[in-house]
């Protein structure tokens, strides 16, 4: 598609295409990027108590992954930290 077919979109559209094919393509980065733009969006269309929600809810998923060390859940994450550390000898 080129930029006029996609302009001519929906938002729900876009986000049902972008969405899609980012999670088919396993690109996390955009939709990391998504997140981190969210709060901002939500308080862009005048919706500001939704920011404060969305940053608890991303602020949730971070303290998540950073606890996912610890326990039962570390042990199950095992394979995931050995297969990315052995890729990343320097780290």
């Amino acid at each position: 598609m080129d930029q006029d077919e996609l302009q001519s979109l929906s938002p729900k559209e876009l986000h049902d295409r972008a969405v899609h094919y980012a999670v088919a393509h396993g690109d996390l980065g955009f939709l990391w990027e998504l997140l981190k733009v969210i709060p901002a969006a939500e308080a862009a269309s005048g919706h500001a108590d939704e920011t404060a929600n969305n940053l608890s809810r991303v602020s949730a998923l971070l303290s998540d992954a950073m606890a996912s060390g610890e326990g039962e859940l570390g042990e199950a994450l095992r394979p995931v930290y050995v297969e990315y550390l052995s890729k990343h000898p320097d780290a």
